[in-house]
């Protein structure tokens, strides 16, 4: 079997985690772009969402990731049991997740379904493959929410579509893959196309953020529906 290296070193992040909710079992946070979820392997990649958070809420786990490129909402288990039950509420699918994008060029659809499997391959780390042979289901919903044009360095228009995604399974990098499946890749977006048109090379960041998230809170039961405003 291949050795998977992550040669990636995360460039310093100065923005920090703003918290959306907080009570004694769980954390709502708004994570920025450009910081990592997780520590890497690497201790150059120390710096994350969980290690920042661990200094002052002791024991939190976090319950899902965003990609490094990635902002938005995110929940966090303040200890083990409570983790134990979100994780449940991930698993069986009744969470409902929100994301809004920035895709280049303009959908013929004002709506759609991407069903496309995804799988992994050692040989294309950190890429992941849509592969219907060996690949794991893989489903998620968009919706045109506009249809732009800017100017880029050269003066000429790039179309943009800004899009509402909703991933209905939770596959590594699915609404990255799914979108340059559909031919119009998110801005930004490193490893999926979405800076390789023209135009985009100078694009900021991955125009990608989680956006509203809904579920039952573990102890309460009430339905907790946050949302946290797209900052591009």
């Amino acid at each position: 079997m291949s050795t998977i290296i992550d040669t990636f070193i995360a460039p310093p992040c100065a923005a920090t985690i703003e918290i959306l909710h907080e009570d004694e079992h769980l954390l709502l946070i708004n994570k920025p772009s450009g910081l990592l979820s997780l520590s890497g392997k690497n201790p150059l990649n120390l710096d994350s969402v969980h290690h920042r958070l661990v200094q002052v809420y002791p024991g939190c786990t976090l319950i899902h990731r965003l990609d490094f490129g990635t902002s938005g909402i995110m929940v966090v288990a303040r200890n083990k049991a409570i983790n134990a039950l979100l994780c449940q509420q991930f698993s069986q699918r009744a969470v409902t997740k929100t994301y809004e994008a920035q895709l280049w060029g303009h959908l013929a659809e004002d709506e759609g379904v991407i069903d496309a499997p995804i799988a992994k391959d050692p040989a294309l780390f950190p890429l992941m493959a849509i592969c219907v042979a060996r690949g794991k289901p893989a489903r998620s919903r968009y919706r045109v929410l506009t249809r732009t044009e800017r100017l880029n360095e050269a003066g000429e228009p790039l179309p943009v579509t800004r899009v509402r995604l909703s991933p209905e399974t939770g596959r590594t990098h699915q609404l990255r893959i799914h979108c340059q499946w559909l031919g119009h890749p998110i801005l930004g977006c490193d490893l999926y196309g979405g800076l390789t048109q023209p135009g985009t090379e100078r694009t900021p960041r991955l125009m990608l953020h989680a956006s509203a998230l809904t579920f039952v809170h573990p102890v309460s039961g009430e339905q907790m529906a946050v949302t946290c405003a797209t900052p591009f």
